[in-house]
C-alpha cells in the first residue's frame, strides 16, 4: 500500500516552517556579519570621547535635546574643576598669595581674593544648592529676562543640573580666580588631583559658557566629562560593514560589568593615556594611572576570552603629553625610573611606552600596525585613526573566515 500524498494543511505548513528556517538563517547570517567592537581602559584615558568621534563621523547628528543635555554637562564640568582646583589650593597653602596680588587690583573690581572666598562659601563650604539661574534673578546676565538656551534639563541629572546653576551664579567670580597668576600656580601642580586636562578650554572660555546664547560646539562636547556606569552600545556602517561599538566604564568599580560585553567580541580597543604617567588614579590616590593601564592591559591581552580577538592600543591624549613632558621628567617617577632617553624627548618617551605595552605580552605580540598614538579630541587625526582600525579589523574578520584581507 503506497503512502497517501500530504494534505493541503500539511504543505502549507511545511511551507511555512521552510519559510522560517530561511529566515532564521538570514538572521543568523547578518548577526554573523556584524562586526563587535570593544572599547576598554582605565578611568579617564578618552575612551568615551573615542565613542564620541565615532558617532560624530559615522553616526547621526546630535539633537538639541542632547545638546542642552551636553550645555549643562560643560557648565557642570567648569565647576567641578574649579571646586577641585580651590581645594588644591588651599593645600598648596596659597591663599596668602591671593592677598598679595589682590592688592595690585583696581579699585572697584572684585579681587581675586573675593572671588576665591566667594567660590569656598558657595562651592566648597555648603552642601545645599543655593545659587539660582539668571533667568530667576536677572543677576550676572548680559541680557536680563533672555531665555537661556540650554536651561535645565532632565537628561544631565539633577547634580549636573545644580553645578550648572551654580555656575550661572558664579562665573564672574570663576572667570576672575582663574586668571589669577596664583591659580596659574595651581593649575601646574595639578597632577596631584583628579582634572581633566582639557577643561582648560572650558575655563578660558568662561564668556562664552555663561552666555544664554550658548550653544554647545563639537569640540565641547568631546571635551564634556561623563562617567560611563553602564554599558553604551551604538552601530555604524564602515565601508559597507555593520559595526557595533561598545562603550564601558573604566574606574575599578564598573570592570565587574565587562564580562558581560565579552561574548563574540572580534576586536578589543584598549585605550591608554600617554599623559596618565605622573598621575593617580581618582579611586586610588596611591595608584600610578599609567601602571594602572599596564596591568589592565596585560590582563585583558592575555584573556583567554580574546584568544582570537584583534587586540588595537590606542595611546591616547598624545597633545597633553608633549606639553607635560617638557616639565615632567619620566623617569622621575618611581614605576618609570628605568626611562633612559634624554627628558622633555617626546618621540622618545612615546616609544619607550609603547615598549612597556609590548611587553605585557606572555606569549606572542603586538604588530606596530595595531598601535596608534591619538589625540581623541582631533577630529580629523580620529578620522584617519578609526578608518585604519575598521581596515584592520574588517581584514583579521576575513582572514579569520578564510578569506584574504582586503587593502
Amino acid at each position: 500500500m503506497g503512502c497517501g500524498s500530504s494534505t493541503p494543511a500539511e504543505a502549507a505548513q511545511a511551507s511555512k516552517s521552510a519559510a522560517v528556517d530561511r529566515d532564521l538563517k538570514q538572521a543568523n547570517n547578518v548577526e554573523a556579519s556584524k562586526i563587535k567592537m570593544l572599547l576598554l581602559g582605565a578611568g579617564d584615558c578618552g575612551k568615551s570621547t573615542i565613542f564620541k568621534q565615532m558617532r560624530l563621523l559615522y553616526g547621526a547628528p546630535r539633537t538639541d535635546d542632547e545638546l542642552r543635555m551636553y550645555g549643562v554637562i560643560v557648565r557642570s564640568n567648569i565647576v567641578v574643576t574649579i571646586r577641585k582646583l580651590c581645594s588644591h589650593l588651599r593645600t598648596l597653602d596659597l591663599e596668602s598669595s591671593l592677598d598679595r596680588e589682590s592688592e595690585e587690583n583696581d579699585e572697584g573690581t572684585m579681587t581675586c581674593r573675593q572671588a576665591y572666598d566667594k567660590l569656598k562659601a558657595h562651592l566648597l563650604e555648603t552642601t545645599e544648592t543655593t545659587a539660582s539661574t539668571p533667568q530667576d534673578t536677572n543677576e550676572e546676565s548680559d541680557n536680563p529676562g533672555k531665555e537661556d538656551w540650554v536651561g535645565n534639563c532632565r537628561l544631565a541629572g539633577l547634580a549636573a543640573n545644580d553645578d550648572a546653576k551654580q555656575f550661572l551664579a558664579n562665573h564672574e567670580a570663576i572667570q576672575i580666580l582663574w586668571e589669577s597668576d596664583t591659580m596659574k600656580k595651581v593649575w601646574a601642580k595639578r597632577s596631584a588631583i583628579d582634572v581633566g586636562d582639557a577643561h582648560k578650554e572650558f575655563l578660558d572660555g568662561i564668556p562664552r559658557i555663561a552666555s544664554p546664547d550658548f550653544k554647545p560646539t563639537t569640540k565641547d562636547v568631546l571635551i564634556a566629562r561623563v562617567r560611563t556606569t553602564q554599558i553604551v552600545m551604538e552601530k555604524y556602517l564602515i565601508k559597507g560593514a555593520e559595526f557595533e561599538l561598545y562603550d564601558v566604564g573604566g574606574q575599578r568599580s564598573e570592570r565587574r560589568k565587562w564580562i558581560h560585553a565579552f561574548d563574540n567580541v572580534m576586536a578589543v580597543i584598549f585605550v591608554a593615556a600617554l599623559s596618565g604617567y605622573d598621575q593617580c588614579l581618582a579611586e586610588a590616590r596611591k595608584s600610578n594611572r599609567m601602571v594602572e593601564a599596564l596591568e589592565l592591559f596585560r590582563s585583558v591581552v592575555n584573556n583567554s576570552a580574546f584568544e582570537k580577538t584583534s587586540i588595537i592600543l590606542f595611546l591616547n591624549k598624545r597633545d597633553l603629553f608633549a606639553e607635560k613632558i617638557m616639565r615632567s621628567d619620566i623617569a622621575a617617577q618611581k614605576p618609570f625610573s628605568d626611562y633612559g632617553g634624554p627628558t622633555k624627548d617626546y618621540d622618545r618617551g612615546v616609544l619607550y611606552f609603547i615598549q612597556r605595552f609590548k611587553e605585557s605580552f606572555i606569549e606572542g605580540g603586538l604588530k606596530d600596525s595595531f598601535i596608534h598614538v591619538t589625540c581623541a579630541t582631533d577630529t580629523n587625526n580620529m578620522e584617519r585613526v578609526l578608518d585604519a582600525t575598521a581596515t584592520i579589523i574588517k581584514n583579521e574578520n576575513l582572514k579569520q573566515s578564510g578569506f584574504q584581507g582586503l587593502d
